[in-house]
Protein backbone atom coordinates (compact mmCIF):
# COMPACT_ATOMS: atom_id res chain seq x y z
CA UNK A 1 0.00 0.00 0.00
CA UNK A 2 1.57 3.22 -0.85
CA UNK A 3 1.10 6.65 0.93
CA UNK A 4 -1.92 7.89 -0.96
CA UNK A 5 -3.66 4.70 -0.80
CA UNK A 6 -2.87 4.77 3.36
CA UNK A 7 -4.06 8.56 3.81
CA UNK A 8 -7.37 8.03 1.56
CA UNK A 9 -8.45 5.14 4.01
CA UNK A 10 -7.27 7.53 7.10
CA UNK A 11 -9.29 10.46 5.82
CA UNK A 12 -12.55 7.78 4.29
CA UNK A 13 -13.25 6.37 8.24
CA UNK A 14 -11.53 9.48 10.75
CA UNK A 15 -13.46 8.42 13.70
CA UNK A 16 -12.30 4.57 13.97
CA UNK A 17 -9.30 3.55 15.75
CA UNK A 18 -6.43 2.04 14.03
CA UNK A 19 -5.23 -1.44 14.54
CA UNK A 20 -2.17 -3.03 13.44
CA UNK A 21 -1.94 -6.93 12.38
CA UNK A 22 0.97 -8.59 12.08
CA UNK A 23 1.60 -11.33 9.44
CA UNK A 24 1.44 -13.77 12.08
CA UNK A 25 -2.32 -12.71 13.21
CA UNK A 26 -1.19 -10.89 16.59
CA UNK A 27 -1.71 -7.71 16.76
CA UNK A 28 0.26 -4.48 17.88
CA UNK A 29 -1.04 -3.52 21.01
CA UNK A 30 -4.13 -1.20 20.71
CA UNK A 31 -2.49 1.48 22.46
CA UNK A 32 0.33 1.85 20.32
CA UNK A 33 1.49 5.11 19.64
CA UNK A 34 3.08 6.31 16.20
CA UNK A 35 6.30 8.17 16.68
CA UNK A 36 7.96 8.57 13.04
CA UNK A 37 6.79 9.50 10.08
CA UNK A 38 10.34 8.86 8.07
CA UNK A 39 10.78 9.37 4.39
CA UNK A 40 13.81 6.84 4.08
CA UNK A 41 16.26 6.52 1.24
CA UNK A 42 18.63 3.60 0.79
CA UNK A 43 21.92 3.57 -1.33
CA UNK A 44 23.59 0.19 -1.99
CA UNK A 45 25.12 -1.53 -4.81
CA UNK A 46 23.71 -5.35 -4.64
CA UNK A 47 26.14 -7.98 -5.00
CA UNK A 48 26.10 -8.15 -8.78
CA UNK A 49 27.28 -4.74 -8.69
CA UNK A 50 24.54 -2.96 -9.55
CA UNK A 51 24.19 0.44 -7.90
CA UNK A 52 20.21 0.61 -6.47
CA UNK A 53 17.88 3.39 -4.52
CA UNK A 54 15.22 2.45 -2.38
CA UNK A 55 12.79 4.87 -0.90
CA UNK A 56 9.86 4.32 1.40
CA UNK A 57 7.68 5.87 4.00
CA UNK A 58 8.56 4.71 7.43
CA UNK A 59 5.71 4.78 10.39
CA UNK A 60 7.51 3.87 13.93
CA UNK A 61 5.14 2.67 16.66
CA UNK A 62 5.71 2.95 20.10
CA UNK A 63 3.88 0.98 22.64
CA UNK A 64 4.11 2.29 26.08
CA UNK A 65 2.40 2.23 29.32
CA UNK A 66 -0.48 4.64 28.91
CA UNK A 67 -2.83 1.93 28.17
CA UNK A 68 -5.63 4.17 27.61
CA UNK A 69 -3.88 5.64 24.69
CA UNK A 70 -5.91 4.80 21.33
CA UNK A 71 -4.80 6.43 17.62
CA UNK A 72 -7.61 7.57 15.59
CA UNK A 73 -7.61 7.13 12.07
CA UNK A 74 -8.26 11.13 11.74
CA UNK A 75 -5.85 11.68 14.04
CA UNK A 76 -3.06 9.84 11.76
CA UNK A 77 -4.31 11.51 8.93
CA UNK A 78 -3.89 15.07 10.24
CA UNK A 79 -0.07 13.84 11.13
CA UNK A 80 0.64 13.64 7.74
CA UNK A 81 -0.96 16.87 6.55
CA UNK A 82 1.96 18.24 8.45
CA UNK A 83 4.62 16.23 6.57
CA UNK A 84 5.04 19.09 4.28
CA UNK A 85 8.15 18.36 1.27
CA UNK A 86 9.02 15.56 3.48
CA UNK A 87 6.94 13.14 1.49
CA UNK A 88 6.70 14.71 -2.01
CA UNK A 89 5.68 11.83 -3.50
CA UNK A 90 2.88 9.68 -2.16
CA UNK A 91 3.08 7.05 -4.02
CA UNK A 92 6.34 5.59 -2.20
CA UNK A 93 5.41 2.44 -0.34
CA UNK A 94 4.43 2.32 3.39
CA UNK A 95 6.33 -0.04 6.47
CA UNK A 96 5.79 -0.07 9.50
CA UNK A 97 8.94 -0.07 12.34
CA UNK A 98 7.78 -2.05 15.36
CA UNK A 99 9.53 -3.36 18.22
CA UNK A 100 9.01 -7.61 18.65
CA UNK A 101 12.23 -7.65 20.72
CA UNK A 102 14.27 -6.15 17.90
CA UNK A 103 12.77 -3.87 15.52
CA UNK A 104 11.37 -4.93 12.60
CA UNK A 105 9.82 -3.72 9.60
CA UNK A 106 6.69 -4.91 7.65
CA UNK A 107 5.48 -4.05 4.67
CA UNK A 108 1.88 -2.35 5.07
CA UNK A 109 -0.61 -4.42 2.32
CA UNK A 110 -4.31 -3.68 3.04
CA UNK A 111 -7.16 -2.50 5.18
CA UNK A 112 -10.11 -4.02 6.44
CA UNK A 113 -13.19 -2.67 8.16
CA UNK A 114 -14.83 -4.04 11.36
CA UNK A 115 -17.37 -2.24 14.15
CA UNK A 116 -15.23 0.93 15.39
CA UNK A 117 -11.78 0.07 13.79
CA UNK A 118 -9.53 0.12 10.68
CA UNK A 119 -7.38 -2.70 10.90
CA UNK A 120 -4.05 -2.41 8.52
CA UNK A 121 -2.33 -6.14 7.41
CA UNK A 122 1.04 -5.80 7.91
CA UNK A 123 3.11 -8.15 5.68
CA UNK A 124 6.43 -9.93 6.27
CA UNK A 125 9.48 -8.71 4.46
CA UNK A 126 12.23 -11.26 2.91
CA UNK A 127 15.63 -10.86 1.93
CA UNK A 128 16.46 -11.39 -1.59
CA UNK A 129 19.31 -11.57 -4.11
CA UNK A 130 18.74 -9.13 -6.49
CA UNK A 131 21.00 -10.34 -8.64
CA UNK A 132 20.65 -13.85 -9.08
CA UNK A 133 21.46 -14.45 -12.85
CA UNK A 134 25.58 -13.50 -11.61
CA UNK A 135 24.78 -15.00 -8.19
CA UNK A 136 23.34 -18.37 -8.70
CA UNK A 137 25.13 -21.24 -9.79
CA UNK A 138 24.36 -22.46 -13.09
CA UNK A 139 22.39 -19.42 -14.22
CA UNK A 140 24.90 -16.95 -15.55
CA UNK A 141 23.62 -14.10 -17.53
CA UNK A 142 20.12 -14.80 -17.11
CA UNK A 143 17.95 -13.98 -14.39
CA UNK A 144 15.39 -16.74 -13.73
CA UNK A 145 11.90 -15.97 -12.69
CA UNK A 146 11.22 -17.57 -9.28
CA UNK A 147 7.50 -17.24 -8.31
CA UNK A 148 6.07 -15.41 -5.00
CA UNK A 149 9.42 -14.14 -5.25
CA UNK A 150 9.32 -10.61 -3.75
CA UNK A 151 10.50 -7.41 -5.57
CA UNK A 152 11.75 -4.50 -3.32
CA UNK A 153 9.52 -1.89 -3.71
CA UNK A 154 10.44 2.05 -4.96
CA UNK A 155 13.89 0.42 -6.74
CA UNK A 156 15.69 2.32 -9.24
CA UNK A 157 18.82 0.58 -10.69
CA UNK A 158 21.64 2.25 -12.27
CA UNK A 159 24.12 -0.76 -13.88
CA UNK A 160 27.56 -0.43 -13.36
CA UNK A 161 28.77 -2.16 -16.37
CA UNK A 162 32.26 -2.90 -15.22
CA UNK A 163 31.70 -4.97 -11.91
CA UNK A 164 28.76 -6.71 -13.51
CA UNK A 165 30.05 -7.95 -16.97
CA UNK A 166 33.21 -9.63 -14.87
CA UNK A 167 30.77 -10.69 -12.14
CA UNK A 168 30.89 -14.16 -13.73
CA UNK A 169 34.35 -15.03 -14.36
CA UNK A 170 37.09 -15.97 -11.78
CA UNK A 171 37.66 -13.01 -9.47
CA UNK A 172 34.60 -11.50 -10.26
CA UNK A 173 32.19 -9.04 -8.03
CA UNK A 174 29.39 -11.84 -6.91
CA UNK A 175 29.19 -12.38 -3.44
Amino acid sequence: MNIKEFVEQLQAHPEKQVSLRLPDGARVPAHFHITEVGHVTKRFIDCGGTRRVQETCLLQTWVYDDIEHRLTAGKLATIFERVGDLLEDFSLPVEIEHELGTVSQFALEGAEFSPGVLEFQLGAKHTDCLARGVCLPGSCGSEPEVPGTPVAPAVLTVPIASTASNACKPGGGCC
